[in-house]
C-alpha cells in the first residue's frame, strides 16, 4: 500500500469515528425522530413528487433505453465498490450534494424542475437496478439528510424486489414514495426477471437550531472529502464522454473525431 493510499485509509477511518459522534448528535437534534423508516405523509414535498410521476417516469424509460451509456454506481464513486459491482446498478445522477449536473438535467427537464421545488433537496439520481441484483448491506454517510425513493418502474413480483432497512421490509410501488434513514443497515434485492427503477432523492433532514448549524459544519467537511471531490471528478469525465455519446447518436460532429 502507497502512501496515498494509507493517508486515504486514515481519512476514511477518522471520517467514520467522527461521523458516528456527529449522526448521535444529529439523533438528538431531529424533529422527525430517529426510526429506520418514516410515514411519508409527514413530508409535503412527496405530493410534489408523486403528482409528477407521469413525466418523470417518461424521462426515467427514456434512459432505461440508453441504458449502456449511464455508468455504474463504483465508476463515479470509487468508495462503493464494495456494494457496486460489475454492471448491475447504473445511476444517473441530476444534483450531487448540491452540485447541479447540467447535461444530465437538460436531458430531463421535467424531472429536473420538479426536484427544484423540493425544500432542501441535496441530492438526486436515477437508480436502475438490473434483474436478479442484490446491492449487499451498507450504510450511509450521515444523518443530515433522510432519503426518498419515488417507484418509477417495478416488476410486478413486489414482494421478490425490495428495500431492507433495519427490520423493516419496504416494497416499491410505482408513483409511490417512501422515505427511510440510510445510516440504517440496509441492502436491495431484485430477485424477479424485470428491471426496477426509482428516482432517489436526499433531503436534508429537519432539525433543531443547534442541531443545523452542526449539519451544515458537517456537510461542508463532507463535500471538501475525497469522497465527494473523486465523485465530482468521475462526473466531470464522465459528462463529457456522455455528451459526445448522445452526439454521435442524433449524427452531430464530435469535437476532435
Amino acid at each position: 500500500m502507497n502512501l496515498k493510499q494509507l493517508k486515504r485509509c486514515a481519512i476514511i477511518k477518522t471520517g467514520k469515528f467522527l461521523t458516528r459522534l456527529v449522526d448521535r448528535f444529529l439523533a438528538s437534534q431531529s424533529l422527525i425522530g430517529d426510526p429506520p423508516a418514516f410515514d411519508s405523509e409527514q413530508f409535503a414535498w412527496v405530493k410534489t413528487l408523486e403528482q409528477n410521476y407521469p413525466v418523470i417516469r417518461q424521462e426515467a424509460e427514456k434512459l432505461l433505453k440508453e441504458r449502456d451509456l449511464i455508468p455504474a454506481f463504483h465508476e463515479i464513486s470509487p468508495d462503493q465498490t464494495r456494494i457496486s459491482q460489475g454492471d448491475h446498478w447504473k445511476t444517473f445522477f441530476l444534483y450531487g450534494f448540491n452540485r447541479k449536473i447540467e447535461t444530465n438535467c437538460r436531458r430531463c427537464p421535467e424531472t429536473a424542475k420538479v426536484l427544484e421545488q423540493i425544500p432542501g433537496m441535496m441530492t438526486a439520481w436515477f437508480s436502475f437496478i438490473d434483474p436478479g441484483c442484490h446491492i449487499p448491506p451498507h450504510r450511509g454517510p450521515t444523518k443530515s439528510f433522510i432519503v426518498c425513493h419515488l417507484g418509477l418502474i417495478v416488476p410486478k413480483d413486489k414482494e421478490k424486489c425490495y428495500l431492507r432497512v433495519a427490520d423493516h421490509k419496504l416494497t416499491w410501488e410505482e408513483g409511490k414514495c417512501f422515505v427511510f434513514d440510510d445510516t440504517y443497515d440496509h441492502e436491495v434485492r431484485n430477485d424477479t426477471d424485470e428491471h426496477r427503477v426509482v428516482l432517489l432523492v436526499h433531503v436534508e433532514r429537519p432539525l433543531r437550531w443547534p442541531g443545523k448549524v452542526v449539519s451544515k459544519l458537517w456537510l461542508t467537511l463532507i463535500k471538501i472529502s475525497p469522497y465527494v471531490q473523486d465523485g465530482i471528478k468521475n462526473m466531470r469525465d464522465w459528462e463529457k464522454r456522455y455528451a459526445a455519446a448522445l452526439r454521435r447518436m442524433e449524427g452531430q460532429p464530435v469535437h476532435g473525431s
